[in-house]
């Protein structure tokens, strides 16, 4: 019966164009990876789906340094932080990180995590209790959602960037502890929130702000601290966390906070608790990983990423004006997430198939991860491609049209 129940859902999804797939990658993170795909032929592609957006992943410092981890601690931490797995690589990145957010959040500290999923998991779920309202945007990523799925606080949802709807639903509220809850930049659009009329309402109401800052560590401010240096905020309501697979190119998450709500979570955070805490090799390399995000050569690469971004755009709406009758739309972005909106699930599928038959790798997302009838290629950039990578997947989407 379950297995009949079970294939009667794929079967759906099929129907809709909404099977995946895994794909091997048989090379490291770069822009060319050699890829297997679901026909078993391994090939080169150029990449433009990852998330390493400082194109950190496959530096040699980091490699050398994770090298050393291993040397120094060896594989697994072996039990939970609280137990033995916290490892004096784990303490200093947690000092580190604390330095760095100490001008936007008073007396901060940071706890680290798994995954930046375990850790909105947590944050979301801990500080969520009975005598809290969270208020959720509607665009937030699934970790943030599954938060207030697992939280015993009412949640009450307001529309996509909306500072009036949320005004009129703070207003209403009568809880006791307010918890407003965003993505800093939204990780299928590439917009960003608008995280200063989001405080001032946090501080007119009295509540707290948790940003998901995984799409802005890095790439956003001049020092790639993310939204919070890029809109130049200071509030002891702010919580913020972090992903370090992405830009930072290696593992792992982080909750940075006011003092008090880090211990609290150290107290309480189940994913914390119960989970063994990440390879010690790892959060020592994180120590050089951090080092080049804030260094003259991170800034060089969020440069060099800004120009890519432009020339994609341009690209991509010099081609738009020149084929009226595609139904394709740019989004708004100014990130390293652009989104190209298709519409149709077998449409952007079929694309992403025309794409890979040039060698290009961008991947189509469809529903539910996007609205229905929204179906998009997620264009990302990443600090190691070159203009003419750029120049390429533009060619390659113009022999589409």
């Amino acid at each position: 019966m379950l297995l009949d129940h079970l294939q009667s859902k794929l079967d759906a999804l099929k129907a809709q164009s909404l099977t995946r797939f895994t794909r091997v990658a048989e090379t490291g993170t770069a822009p060319r990876q050699i890829v297997r795909g679901a026909d078993g032929q391994a090939r080169e592609l150029l990449m433009f789906c990852s998330n390493d957006y400082l194109g950190l992943a496959a530096h040699p410092a980091i490699a050398r340094a994770l090298a050393e981890g291993a040397d120094i601690y060896g594989g697994g931490s072996g039990a939970s932080p609280l137990v033995s797995g916290h490892s004096r690589a784990h303490h200093d990145v947690e000092a580190q990180l604390a330095d760095w957010f100490s001008p936007w959040i008073p007396q901060a500290r940071a706890i680290g995590f798994c995954t930046g999923y375990m850790a909105n998991l947590a944050v979301v779920a801990t500080l969520g209790d009975a005598q809290a309202e969270i208020f959720s945007e509607t665009l937030n990523h699934a970790s943030l959602i599954d938060g207030t799925r697992l939280a015993k606080a009412k949640v009450t949802r307001y529309a996509h960037v909306d500072l009036q709807d949320l005004r009129t639903q703070l207003a209403a509220s009568s809880a006791r502890i307010k918890l407003i809850v965003t993505d800093a930049v939204f990780s299928m659009d590439g917009d960003i929130a608008p995280l200063p009329g989001l405080l001032a309402l946090a501080e007119e109401f009295d509540a707290w702000l948790i940003v998901d800052d995984a799409h802005g560590l890095g790439v956003l401010g001049e020092g790639g601290a993310g939204s919070l240096e890029h809109f130049g905020l200071r509030s002891e309501r702010l919580i913020v966390m972090g992903t370090l697979g992405k830009s930072a190119g290696l593992a792992g998450a982080f909750v940075v906070a006011h003092s008090t709500i880090i211990d609290y979570l150290l107290q309480a955070a189940r994913n914390y608790i119960f989970s063994t805490a990440s390879p010690p090799a790892v959060e020592h390399a994180l120590l050089t990983s951090l080092a080049l995000m804030r260094s003259a050569e991170g800034r060089a690469r969020r440069e060099h990423l800004i120009g890519l971004q432009a020339r994609l755009r341009r690209g991509i709406e010099a081609l738009l004006d020149r084929h009226p009758q595609l139904p394709w739309r740019l989004a708004a972005s100014s990130t390293p997430i652009q989104p190209l909106i298709i519409g149709g699930n077998a449409e952007v599928m079929a694309l992403a198939a025309a794409l890979e038959q040039q060698g290009l790798r961008v991947p189509g997302i469809r529903p539910p991860t996007v609205p229905k009838g929204e179906a998009r290629l997620r264009i990302t950039l990443c600090a190691t491609h070159t203009d003419d990578d750029v120049d390429r997947l533009v060619a390659a989407l113009e022999a589409c049209a």
